[in-house]
């Protein structure tokens, strides 16, 4: 027996949509959910894809999520724009104030969103690419949970803490990365712990702050940043953008807040998004023709942008109209049926 199922894109959409509306999500938050865990899924980010169905559902059995919670959208500057998520996970509300950020940095050159009370699960990546399907350039931030420990520390402070930035092209994918301030992500550590396999070496310490390669061991200590010093540096930014710079929660306050339940983070999040056009002078097209220049050079030498393996992975998906998930999350994803 295959250790795969090979599902249709209408399948796991529809697979998605019931098992969040099943657990108590409004149709609302369900589609906004769903919109971006396929997103994931058919690009091949298997652990930010039906994967976080298992997150979604769980940290809603402790009963702080309000599925239903209609986001608050305030105009509260020329280029501010702040959202409420009123207790609800973060995309609904980012679905919501998307439109509002784009009129303004497109008026202004440059605009925030800032999206508070939210809790948080999902990949950075499709919220700024939806920045670029409008023209425009987007950075994203969020803190997390206090897993990861600072360079030359013992104990998790900072959260996995990830950066995503979008840049757009003219009738190409957008240039676009996505990754966490961690040496790995947190699905990515429990994926591993899944599937019995040992971590790679220089990525977890166990709670007594030794190096280890065990997943479960690595999830009762700490994980560590990339780059010491350098990955850790930014984490901390991260940290205050995303955190005080909003009035929003640390990782390490995000974590207090779950009172030891393993939910979905509660915090913020900020984006920050740039219109080429008025940055530029009017200038975008040559400039354009300027990134694609440096583009090509990195290409050129046997390098490769960053998202071009899952662009590569959607294109295949999408031709064949279906997405591949282990036999065994399937079976426990159905039982997350009601």
């Amino acid at each position: 027996m295959s250790d795969n199922i090979i599902l249709s894109l209408a399948q796991a959409r529809e697979l998605s949509k019931s098992i969040l509306m099943d657990n108590r999500f409004s149709e609302d938050h369900a589609k906004s959910i769903t919109d971006v865990i396929l997103a994931c899924q058919q690009d091949d980010c298997h652990s930010h894809g039906l994967f976080r169905l298992l997150m979604c559902t769980q940290s809603m059995k402790f009963g702080r999520i309000n599925g239903s919670a209609n986001p608050t959208i305030v105009d509260a500057a020329p280029s501010v724009v702040k959202a409420d998520a009123n207790g609800g996970i973060s995309l609904l509300a980012m679905d919501a104030a998307l439109p509002l950020l784009i009129e303004k940095t497109k008026k202004n050159g440059i605009a925030a969103l800032a999206i508070n009370r939210c809790f948080h699960f999902s990949a950075l990546w499709p919220e700024v690419e939806k920045l670029s399907a409008a023209g425009l350039a987007g950075l994203a931030m969020v803190p997390s949970h206090a897993w990861v420990a600072p360079a030359g520390g013992s104990r998790g402070t900072l959260g996995t803490n990830p950066l995503a930035f979008s840049w757009p092209r003219q009738g190409q994918h957008p240039f676009t990365f996505d990754f966490a301030t961690s040496q790995f992500a947190r699905g990515e550590i429990e994926l591993y712990r899944r599937a019995g396999k040992p971590l790679p070496e220089g990525v977890a310490i166990d709670k007594e702050g030794q190096p280890t390669t065990d997943a479960e061991a690595a999830m009762g200590g700490a994980m560590l940043t990339f780059g010491g010093y350098k990955g850790s540096a930014l984490s901390i930014m991260i940290e205050l953008l995303a955190g005080p710079l909003i009035d929003d929660l640390t990782s390490k306050e995000s974590m207090e807040a779950a009172n030891g339940q393993p939910e979905a983070p509660y915090h913020g999040e900020i984006i920050i998004a740039f219109d080429p056009n008025l940055l530029s002078g009017g200038r975008a097209a040559a400039n354009n023709d300027r990134a694609e220049r440096l583009f090509a050079d990195i290409i050129d030498q046997g390098a490769r942008l960053p998202s071009q393996r899952r662009y590569q992975a959607r294109e295949r998906n999408l031709a064949r109209d279906a997405v591949e998930i282990p036999q065994t999350l399937y079976n426990d994803l159905l039982a997350l049926r009601k």
